[in-house]
């Protein structure tokens, strides 16, 4: 899958997980936000971690394994 993490309008980061078929640039048009944080690559692994990698020429964008991993996970984590 790809992703890209923004900025929504009160600065937190907020993540967008799509199909590879969707180019970086495509998905970021179709989007309300401004600030891209950063993007590429997300796998899932078994163990429930996420790798993050690549990045986006046209966007300047590049992937942040640690933070955007952290991004992702606190994102999709069970809520009460």
């Amino acid at each position: 899958m790809k992703y890209l993490i923004v900025e929504d309008f009160s600065g937190q980061a907020v993540p967008f997980i799509f199909p590879r078929r969707v180019d970086h640039a495509d998905f970021f048009d179709q989007l309300p936000y401004g600030k891209v944080i950063s993007g590429g690559y997300v796998e899932l692994h078994p163990d429930g971690t996420f790798k993050c990698s690549g990045g986006h020429k046209e966007l300047g964008i590049v992937a942040d394994p640690e933070k955007d991993s952290a991004v992702l996970k606190e994102s999709l984590r069970p809520r009460p």
